[in-house]
């Protein structure tokens, strides 16, 4: 019974290793490696499951003198030994008291397994008990006389056997309650009351264990107050079917070794458990699967995000597609299919696809940037490459743009990713950036006015940022002069930004208009007027101060001496004369 569900267990960790090698449990030979051609052996002894399947098929044909050519006896006792009536215990001991594992757990490769800690001419292929006492049945691996490799039960193993040949054991449970008719009767070398049991155990362990489940699951809610509600209540539901195959499949086997079905019926039914625990494994990942996304997908429509919704959905058709691929796979293993070469053919088309297919799988990996960095959210208003606009939708493949001019861009989401992308949603400030360009004639006063009363709207209006807040007379141009404002406008978006720009700049212009300037236009102004040329009395007097200087040596060029620039610093008033800031500023020593 147990060592059923070790198998199970075996064959969940031999899983990762089908995906690497694409070979099934049985298959241990690596790739590349080549076996030497020996001759086929008549009786099938090349493979441990051969010889398995030898015996089982010898004495469901009552030739227990075939059946004895699978058991290795010690030369020793060789003349002591009854071959055919040990090759007859055995199979009792396999009826009532024992088990083999599932042929497609049993190695069919020549050199049996290699990590099973038994040695490599080792291999263990089920279990039995004597006395209350269980131990495993090994397989040996012998040469012929050509030095080919020929399985048999080994010594050790048949030394047990002949423990139960001089006791009468009481008829099994199925040998009790069958009616005279069905024993006589006999399909496959076992009576028909063994075939017909097996089907009714199959019913009964199947019904048994729904009921259980279903009383499990309406008991949980009673003592569980978190399984009635999501996530618990759903991952309760995801596990409840694939436990009631995986429970029947446990009272199914119990029930057959409990009852004494024969070791040939047992036998081949070996493989429906291994495929039925395969499609209760599968089927538990796919309900894990399918209720994880199903929650995440609620959510994430919960709070709008689209395009979350759309890779979870592709993400969830993808998994199931690769959990149905891997499932078919396991089970034409299990039937003896080798699926080897399928699998290097479905590798070399899968390439060929990825090629071909190359720019699908960039514009998903794109998906998956925008997913989880969301530099862009549906409705959001932005500016991506050289397009501006709304964004509508971003789906797997594209993102759509609806523009200013109402029209659709469809940007695929792997150019989309690789682009600048400048999100307008998210601005927690507008910048308020305009250059007021005044006429040359506007007089250094008016710009000292303008300057205070400009800087002044900007720090009472309740919709600037008074940090920072500036206007400067910052060029003389070659046909204004120009006043820069830099400040930042708090607005929830850019529609009431438009409306505080609109106030300012018409609170701006007043000021200019009352300052008596105005504005400059590009233009240029030819002045016609007489040259009254250069001034020779000022030129004289400078030329005298300069030859004073060279006659002191006094004359700063190219440099002033460090004793002139100190005794100059800080001596012009700053600010000006007026000015409200002149006692605010930090005197420098």
């Amino acid at each position: 019974m147990f060592s059923h569900v070790l198998t199970f267990c075996f064959l969940l960790v031999s899983l990762p290793s089908i995906g690497q090698t694409g070979l099934l449990p049985g298959d241990t030979a690596k790739a590349g490696q080549t076996e030497p051609a020996w001759p086929e052996d008549s009786l099938g002894r090349r493979s441990p499951r051969g010889t398995v399947q030898g015996f089982i098929k010898a004495v469901a044909e009552d030739n227990y003198a075939k059946a004895a050519l699978y058991l290795r006896f010690d030369p020793a006792l060789k003349k002591e030994q009854d071959r055919e009536k040990l090759a007859r215990s055995l199979r009792r001991l396999l009826d009532q008291k024992g088990n083999l594992f599932p042929y497609s757990l049993i190695s069919n490769e020549s050199t049996g397994y290699k990590d099973d800690n038994l040695g490599p001419n080792l291999d263990r292929v089920g279990t039995a008990t004597v006395n209350n006492e269980q131990f495993d049945l090994i397989l040996e691996n012998t040469e012929d006389a050509d030095g080919a490799p020929v399985w048999l039960f080994s010594s050790e193993t048949i030394q047990r056997v002949p423990l139960l040949t001089d006791q009468a054991p009481a008829a099994p449970l199925i040998s009790r309650v069958s009616p005279d008719f069905v024993k006589e009767n006999k399909w496959g070398g076992v009576p028909i009351g063994h075939w017909l049991a097996m089907l009714i155990l199959i019913i009964a362990a199947y019904l048994l264990s729904w009921s259980l489940t279903k009383l499990v699951l309406f008991l949980i809610p009673m003592f569980w107050v978190r399984a009635r509600v999501e996530p618990t209540s759903g991952i309760l539901k995801a596990f409840s079917l694939p436990i009631q195959l995986y429970l029947a499949i446990w009272l199914f086997v119990f029930a057959s070794e409990q009852a004494g079905i024969s070791i040939i019926v047992r036998q081949r039914f070996s493989n429906l458990t291994v495929i039925v625990g395969l499609i209760a494994i599968l089927l538990l990942l796919w309900q894990l699967l399918d209720f994880s996304t199903r929650f995440f997908e609620k959510r994430l429509a919960r709070y709008g995000n689209q395009a979350g919704v759309s890779a979870v959905l592709f993400l969830r058709r993808a998994a199931k597609a690769a959990l149905i691929f891997l499932g078919v796979i396991l089970i034409l293993g299990t039937f003896g299919v080798n699926v080897t070469t399928g699998i290097a053919a479905l590798g070399i088309g899968g390439i060929a696809l990825a090629l071909g297919a190359q720019k699908t799988v960039e514009n998903f990996v794109g998906s998956v940037t925008l997913i989880a960095d969301q530099p862009v959210r549906v409705g959001d208003f932005c500016k991506v490459g050289d397009t501006v606009g709304t964004i509508e939708q971003i789906g797997m493949r594209s993102t759509r743009i609806r523009t200013l001019d109402r029209t659709i861009v469809t940007i695929p989401n792997g150019d989309f990713a690789s682009q600048k992308i400048e999100n307008f949603a998210h601005r927690d400030r507008f910048w308020f950036h305009p250059t007021f360009k005044l006429r040359f004639e506007t007089t250094p006063d008016q710009i000292r006015f303008l300057l205070v009363e400009l800087r002044s709207i900007l720090y009472a209006h309740p919709k600037v940022s008074p940090d920072p807040a500036r206007i400067r007379f910052v060029e003389i141009g070659a046909d204004s002069l120009n006043l820069e404002v830099f400040a930042y406008v708090t607005a929830i978006d850019f529609d009431q930004f438009l409306e505080v720009q609109e106030d300012l700049y018409l609170r701006l212009m007043d000021v200019i208009a009352a300052s008596g300037t105005g504005f400059a236009f590009p233009s240029q102004t030819v002045y016609l007027a007489k040259d009254p040329g250069v001034s020779k009395e000022k030129a004289e007097e400078k030329s005298e101060q300069v030859r004073k200087w060279r006659e002191a040596g006094d004359m700063h060029i190219p440099k002033f001496p460090v004793d002139t620039i100190s005794h100059l610093k800080d001596t012009i008033p700053y600010p000006p004369e007026g000015s409200s800031s002149a006692g605010n500023m930090p005197k420098h020593n």
